[in-house]
């Protein structure tokens, strides 16, 4: 599926322009979309669509074969920013649990699917699965920028399993062992490195989660690995050093046509194994030439003040370590070993610090691939001691404010945010953020962590824009009292702003420069009582000007009030900045609340002669435009059928235009100038109706602008794009 994103166009534009070929591609996936949706408890889960996105869809009744009866599922796994765990929420409908979610970067996933908090089962309908996690199950997202994760498009390595008797375990003990592509056992004897796993892992893991096979095998067939042998041991023993030295060296050693020489030998281990790599290395100088610590800072785990720095230096051909972003719990402990390497002159390189991804797979895996090309081509050679392109120094400690600190949430420079609940929480079983931070501005939960009588979570980095974010405690949505933004409508949503150049028109602009924010209170006679809108007016509002202000009446959604655009929408900054600009014609927007049973008559009979008797506005068809989200989109679709021509500019983001049977087609069409329809991405619900509506649209020759989806859900990110693209098109013809 091809998806073409909208991007603002030239202020003045042909009237009623759409585009064919990207209304037939749309149309085409929606399609595709309705067709893979599982219906039967023996279909896959998760199914992989184009682009990216994954179907879910659960049978209830497996559900609760499994675990019993739930009131929430989710499906968690290393959906999170920056790669770590997070929890996409499944939505109820009929017999199924189901979400469309993406699109996903290229990479591998893993995932479990969990029932009110705790109760986990393991996708049967998916065969990958991980050992040392029985309830994950795994699947790949191909893209260029995984291409060395990808099965290896020729015959490769080879993976073998190595049984060794253990006089540490005193047990029969496993290792997988890769052998590189044409690997010979008459010629020269290869070189080793041992490769470990973390904490509560096993090893299989570098197989099954962490594409070690696919890593090596594109490495060695794009020539940028030298021969080399590759061991995966288990590190889950009581004194690892002697395992790995006195047991499965010499069973290496015995099984498989491998150097003894030290100089011939690499260590290297994420997270726990990290820190059984630098042990080795500091008690057994010059064992291993190479060593690898990828996520784990040593300073935990013992006095680095007694490391034989001498010997260390002189018997190590190369030490570099590794280390997510600020997420990354080794994080501190990486700048806390540098500083006393630094202090000791122990020699080493670091990577920089990986600004994508925390203490997970994702970042484990891109350090195997600038490890292992550095290995076994002499001493001199191990390549570039400097970061990995788009890596970055650790110049300071991670450390946010102390407990109690508010107002919350703690926003970096660098965009990552940490939320601390009060202490009201301090016996609750679970508690997560709930947050439109995953892809196109879709719902993503993260885990906070137990600190104290408090709850906290760090995420980001996160790109510049604005959030909005509620609790999760103990399956309850609660607001964060710390932080004092409100939405009216959403009463346990607090929101956030990240300042940057993508989210420059959702800032707010310098004081004195932006229009002005009012509440208009009248009567409506349709429900006979007052009501209230917002009203924005343009910098130098001016009531005796000699022509009056252009009309912009834009509605909310279905659940939603007068208040969102203003508190959610952040329709005031994006307005003052698209006029400061010059890209929006000054005009006086109205905000009204579309909760009423004839929406219609609120308008035209309450509402236009309130804001026509307080505000300089025109009172011709030609200067007044109506745009709305979801349900409020479907009203100002129901305001054109019935008033064709009232408005001369309409806009409907996430929402189709309804029926065709009966409406004046030429009168649509004669009395406006524009109508422009939007539309997310296949996660947003409405997508296929809306794709069905333009369809008889275009067959009942109703004229109307589509430059393809907006990518996203139906959530607030991309209706304020819209808001984006909509607004500086507006008047011009009127002018």
């Amino acid at each position: 599926m091809e998806i073409t994103t909208t991007e603002r166009r030239p202020r003045r534009l042909s009237r009623r322009r759409r585009s064919a070929s990207v209304f037939a591609a749309a149309a085409v996936a929606a399609s595709a979309l309705i067709a893979t949706q599982p219906a039967a408890a023996e279909d896959p889960w998760l199914t992989q669509l184009d682009g990216g996105y994954v179907r879910i869809t659960i049978p209830n009744a497996a559900i609760e074969a499994a675990v019993g009866p739930v009131s929430q599922v989710v499906v968690e796994g290393n959906v999170a920013p920056s790669a770590n765990w997070g929890q996409i929420g499944l939505t109820r409908s009929g017999a199924n649990w189901s979400t469309t979610y993406g699109p996903l970067e290229p990479g591998l996933y893993y995932y479990q699917v969990t029932g009110d908090d705790s109760k986990v089962i393991k996708d049967p309908t998916n065969p990958a699965s991980v050992a040392s996690e029985p309830e994950w199950s795994t699947f790949f997202v191909s893209g260029e920028s995984a291409a060395l994760l990808a099965d290896a498009p020729e015959e490769a390595g080879t993976i073998e399993t190595l049984r060794y008797h253990s006089d540490v375990a005193d047990e029969e003990r496993s290792a997988l062992v890769w052998t590189p592509p044409g690997y010979d056992t008459k010629g020269q004897p290869y070189p080793v490195l041992y490769l470990q796993h973390g904490g509560g892992q096993g090893y299989r893991d570098w197989i099954e989660v962490g594409r070690a096979e696919q890593i090596l095998d594109n490495l060695s067939l794009s020539g940028a690995l030298a021969d080399m042998v590759v061991v995966m041991g288990d590190g889950n023993v009581s004194d690892f050093t002697t395992e790995l030295l006195d047991n499965l060296i010499p069973a290496v050693r015995d099984a498989y046509h491998v150097s003894n020489a030290k100089k011939d030998r690499a260590l290297a281990g994420l997270s726990l194994g990290g820190v059984q790599a630098f042990r080795v290395m500091r008690d057994h100088p010059g064992e291993f030439a190479y060593v690898g610590v990828f996520g784990a800072g040593p300073s935990r785990f013992g006095d680095i003040r007694d490391v034989p720095v001498g010997e260390l230096n002189d018997l190590t051909t190369l030490f570099r370590l590794y280390v997510g972003n600020k997420t990354d719990i080794a994080y501190n402990d990486a700048y806390e070993s540098m500083r006393q390497f630094d202090e000791l002159g122990l020699r080493y390189q670091f990577d920089g610090v990986n600004p994508d991804n925390g203490h997970n797979w994702n970042a484990w895996q891109e350090n195997l691939v600038d490890f292992a090309p550095r290995l076994f081509h002499g001493k001199k050679e191990t390549g570039d001691p400097g970061f990995s392109e788009g890596h970055t120094a650790l110049e300071e400690r991670f450390d946010p404010p102390a407990a109690g600190t508010t107002p919350t949430p703690w926003i970096t420079e660098d965009g990552f945010v940490t939320f601390e609940t009060t202490t009201d929480f301090a016996d609750a079983d679970f508690v997560s953020v709930w947050a439109n931070w995953g892809p196109g501005g879709s719902w993503v939960r993260v885990e906070a962590n137990k600190v104290g009588d408090r709850w906290r979570a760090t995420v980001g980095p996160l790109d510049p824009w604005s959030y909005y974010y509620r609790l999760i405690v103990d399956r309850v949505s609660v607001k964060d009292t710390s932080n004092p933004t409100k939405v009216t409508s959403e009463p346990a949503w607090s929101t956030f702003f990240i300042p940057g150049e993508e989210s420059r028109l959702l800032a707010d602009v310098p004081p004195g420069e932006g229009g002005t924010l009012d509440v208009l209170t009248y009567q409506s006679a349709v429900v006979n009582q007052q009501r209230s809108a917002y009203v924005w007016t343009p910098p130098g509002y001016d009531p005796d000007r000699a022509e009056p202000y252009p009309l912009f009446v834009l509605n909310h959604g279905g659940g939603q009030s007068w208040t969102d655009w203003v508190e959610v929408g952040r329709a005031k900054q994006i307005l003052d900045n698209l006029t400061r600009d010059g890209d929006a014609e000054p005009m006086v927007v109205v905000m009204p609340n579309g909760n009423v049973s004839n929406f219609n008559a609120e308008v035209l009979g309450s509402l236009l002669p309130a804001a026509e008797a307080t505000y300089h506005i025109s009172t011709e068809p030609a200067e007044r435009a109506m745009a709305g989200l979801s349900a409020g989109g479907a009203r100002t679709a129901g305001m054109v059928k019935a008033n064709p021509g009232a408005f001369a500019y309409i806009g409907l983001f996430s929402a189709g235009f309804g029926s065709t049977s009966g409406i004046d087609v030429a009168a649509i069409n004669e009395g406006t100038d524009l109508l422009r329809m939007y539309i997310g991405d296949i996660t947003d619900f409405v997508y296929p109706s809306a794709i069905a509506s333009m369809a008889q649209m275009e067959a009942a020759g109703i004229e109307f602008e589509f430059d393809g989806i907006t990518p996203g859900p139906h959530g607030w990110d991309p209706w304020q794009k819209n808001l984006i693209d909509f607004a500086p098109r507006l008047f011009h013809d009127a002018q």
